[in-house]
């Protein structure tokens, strides 16, 4: 989890640039493209980028294309997910130039290869990925084929195909009319089980944290099968959608059409944990809020869930005096700093860094799961007005 709120911080960083011209750059880089080719490909663009006619947006653009060539010599090959980076001249002093990188390894593998040269970075891709931490079970389907995949945010993960094999078993012969229809359920009863059977797997390989089930696919075959009793009994369908296709084409279709189910999911779960969380403090349950009580409850290995609000922005800033030279920490919320000590003296930050990201690492290390509440809904302001935004389960009390 700190690795995806890492990025998401780098990410809101990155919305605030703004280039004077089209000289940001943001480049995709897919799991397992040639590293080489990509550089080739940077050479090609600072060669035509040598048209513009801006001298300072020229010179900017071709910078920042040779700083990324000098990066990616530093990979043999692509990391695991992909590769991301953005880089530019992000000076708000257009008579100085700081042509600043940064690179983002994506949390799910990357599939696109994207050059852009805009005024502000292209963000929306990895958004997406960071974007929704719930991950969903699909099934498209019909009496001859279904595929099976798993979804989180945007990114659809194809887990298997199957073809049924009720038309290559059953040939009708000198079968009486009974038997032959006999025959048929047995095997559009096989076929369920086998489907069943990859989805089953597909949840527990998840430890059974998937959120759900949804079922597409043309005819009557995906409402049998939802009706057929075949899955794990903690496996909840979601909702039963019409699509015209079973393959690839199908998971996106079946995605686009569960759109306001998904929604209506993620408020769900973010709902369910603020009513819980509320249940328990008012009856001074197995629940704290406040930064330096959950602090201390993640440190003593207390928690079972942390829950942060989105938009949450804490630091521990060391500051020190010029008059009186006393140094001192403080947890400061939000992007304001303290400027005068209590001595009258002016303050100077020695040292700053990211409490809620520590947060993070004090709850990965102790494999406490951590929840992201949304600031839009009502519970989400509620959460963040009345409890400060940040909070945690506990497993039991001390």
């Amino acid at each position: 989890m700190k690795k995806e709120y890492d990025i998401i911080r780098d990410i809101k960083r990155l919305m605030q640039i703004r280039g004077s011209g089209t000289e940001l750059i943001s480049i995709y880089v897919p799991a397992g493209y040639q590293i080489s080719e990509e550089i080739s490909k940077l050479r090609q663009e600072h060669s035509e980028s040598g048209n513009i006619k801006s001298k300072s947006t020229r010179t900017n653009v071709q910078g920042a294309i040779d700083k990324i060539i000098q990066y990616l010599k530093l990979f043999r090959e692509t990391p695991k997910n992909g590769l991301v980076v953005f880089c530019g001249n992000i000076s708000k002093n257009q008579g100085k130039t700081d042509i600043e990188l940064f690179s983002i390894e994506p949390p799910l593998p990357l599939k696109i290869n994207i050059y852009r040269c805009d005024s502000t970075f292209l963000l929306g891709p990895i958004e997406e990925m960071v974007g929704s931490k719930d991950m969903y079970a699909l099934v498209v389907m019909d009496g001859r084929e279904a595929t099976i995949a798993t979804l989180r945010g945007s990114h659809i993960q194809v887990v298997k195909k199957l073809n049924s094999m009720v038309h290559a078993k059953v040939r009708k012969g000198g079968q009486s009319a009974a038997r032959y229809e006999r025959v048929i359920e047995e095997s559009i009863g096989e076929y369920y089980t086998r489907v069943s059977e990859v989805v089953n797997a597909t949840f527990a390989q998840n430890q059974f944290k998937l959120k759900g089930l949804i079922v597409g696919g043309p005819g009557p075959t995906k409402e049998n099968f939802a009706k057929s009793n075949s899955l794990n009994y903690q496996v909840k369908i979601l909702g039963v959608y019409d699509t015209g296709y079973t393959d690839e084409y199908g998971l996106n279709e079946l995605v686009e059409k569960a759109a306001d189910l998904l929604k209506e999911q993620e408020a769900f779960q973010e709902r369910k944990v603020i009513e819980r969380f509320k249940q328990e403090i008012v009856r001074n349950g197995l629940a704290v809020y406040g930064y330096e009580n959950t602090k201390r409850v993640l440190e003593n290995s207390q928690a079972s869930l942390l829950i942060l609000n989105d938009e949450l922005e804490i630091h521990d800033v060391k500051y020190k005096c010029n008059s009186c030279n006393q140094i001192f920490n403080a947890i400061e919320i939000g992007p304001e700093r303290k400027t005068k000590h209590e001595c009258g003296g002016n303050l100077a930050i020695v040292e700053e860094h990211d409490a809620v990201g520590d947060l993070i690492t004090l709850a990965d290390q102790s494999g406490v799961e951590t929840a992201f509440i949304s600031s839009e809904s009502s519970y989400g302001k509620e959460f963040l007005f009345g409890f400060s935004g940040i909070g945690a389960l506990l497993r039991y009390k001390s």
